[in-house]
């Protein structure tokens, strides 16, 4: 989101050099952080029982992830491939990016409902239902 906040604001401002910059790193730091993420999400993924929906959503999430990392990847690879940050970002790495960032969107989206609708890797069924136990009653409106 901010690399995406920086390469609007390389347009808005006379000597952008400093956010094509910012942008750049926060995309190289967002890929390192992905591919970390990546490990844990493919332990997450074994441990779906496979033909179930929560594996297909599973399997979608993390094609979809893969695929924005290589997006971002490529991206940065673009800007180091001697862009001059004193340009702004070209329209071409300012729509990828936006692109890439609306996938991630809708993998995270996906993600949420593995977490919070299918219980993945959250908790196993009990200590879940202890979350929705009341801690104290509310006053009884009869009397």
């Amino acid at each position: 989101m901010g690399s995406l906040v920086f390469d609007i604001a390389s347009h808005l401002v006379r000597d952008p050099d400093f956010l094509v910059r910012g942008a750049r790193w926060l995309i190289a730091l967002g890929v390192l952080g992905a591919l970390a993420a990546a490990l844990v999400g493919f332990l997450d993924l074994f441990a779906i029982p496979p033909g179930t929906r929560a594996f297909r959503v599973g399997l979608v999430h993390m094609t979809l992830n893969l695929l924005v990392t290589a997006a971002y990847a490529a991206n940065f690879r673009w800007r180091d491939a001697g862009h001059r940050p004193d340009a702004g970002v070209g329209g071409g790495m300012l729509a990828l990016n936006a692109v890439s960032l609306a996938a991630l969107g809708v993998s995270g989206y996906l993600g949420g409902k593995l977490a919070y609708r299918y219980g993945v890797r959250v908790a196993d069924e009990s200590t879940q239902a202890e979350g929705f136990v009341a801690t104290h009653r509310p006053p009884d409106p009869t009397g």
